[in-house]
């Protein structure tokens, strides 16, 4: 792909301001994670026995917790690349209405992410990807403002009507959808928390952390700046997208991290194409398809 000049201009790190930010939110988060274990104040004592003697199961082994917050973020990102994406953004795959639900519910109380934006901030970064109109392209805004940031720019494309009204078409769009998952989106997250600290005690809320930062940091930050920055290409798509080497990465993301793959046939279910990657997004379609719960539409 050709790049002019006043594009490449645009590549570019963080600004010292936000290098400043990201620094001290790290030293905030590793204060608060030495203070919180190692010298909590009498009342964040009193408040932990509340709650963990109001809770189901508070006394399970680390291991365990950590374990219920890996599958649960795994749900998540099956959702993500399953619904959101395969189904609703490249109409490649199509599921039973209530599969469909269960599917746009979870995301809701995971994410908070209405699936109207989600699929015209993606719809948007294929018809302009890596120009000035890409919502979220390093070779604009910088790899390390779409690692750090990516967040912050999905937002600022999601809450653009025009985008909406031009990339959201054809998503749900009933009474539930735009009211509980759109106007009250942030609910979700909240009850995932108090539906945490109530089943696994003070336990819940660093598992909250986890799963609320789980899928911005990967689709957000890691598939939208490295997938476009770093890895090897299977095949010459118009653009900079990238596979990023090494089946951890496709593990994590089911399949998503095989971004090349899919750049080159945006609308096929499948997003491994060479021998030794692995989707394991397609793998569960393939499972519910069989089952009668799903279908491929291409």
């Amino acid at each position: 792909m050709i790049y002019s000049d006043a594009l490449f201009a645009k590549v570019n790190d963080l600004t010292s301001f936000e290098k400043v930010r990201v620094i001290g939110v790290l030293i905030l988060l590793l204060g608060a994670v030495i203070y919180l274990g190692f010298w909590p104040s009498d009342w964040l004592q009193q408040i932990e026995f509340w709650i963990n003697s109001h809770a189901v199961w508070p006394a399970w082994p680390i291991l365990v917790y950590v374990f219920i917050a890996v599958v649960d973020t795994h749900i998540t990102t099956v959702c993500v690349t399953l619904y959101l994406h395969r189904n609703q953004t490249h109409r490649s795959i199509t599921f039973q209405p209530f599969i469909a639900e269960l599917m746009q519910a979870w995301l809701w109380v995971r994410t908070a992410m209405p699936t109207k934006e989600w699929v015209a901030v993606h719809r948007k970064h294929h018809a302009f990807v890596e120009s000035e109109d890409d919502p979220h392209t390093p070779w604009v805004y910088g790899i390390w403002r779409v690692l750090f940031y990516g967040t912050k720019l999905y937002h600022r494309a999601a809450h653009d009507q025009a985008t909406l009204e031009r990339f959201g078409t054809g998503t749900p769009s009933h009474w539930v959808a735009r009211v509980i998952y759109g106007r009250f989106s942030l609910l979700g997250p909240v009850l995932t928390l108090v539906s945490n600290l109530w089943l696994f005690g003070v336990s819940g809320f660093p598992m909250w952390l986890f799963e609320m930062v789980w899928i911005p940091g990967f689709a957000a930050g890691v598939i939208n700046g490295l997938g476009h920055w770093w890895g090897y290409r299977n095949f010459d798509t118009p653009d900079e997208s990238r596979n990023l080497p090494g089946r951890i990465w496709a593990l994590l993301t089911c399949g998503e991290a095989l971004h090349n793959n899919h750049h080159d046939k945006q609308n096929s279910p499948r997003f491994a194409r060479k021998p030794g990657e692995i989707d394991l997004g397609y793998i569960y379609f393939c499972k519910l398809e069989n089952l009668g719960l799903a279908q491929r539409e291409r």
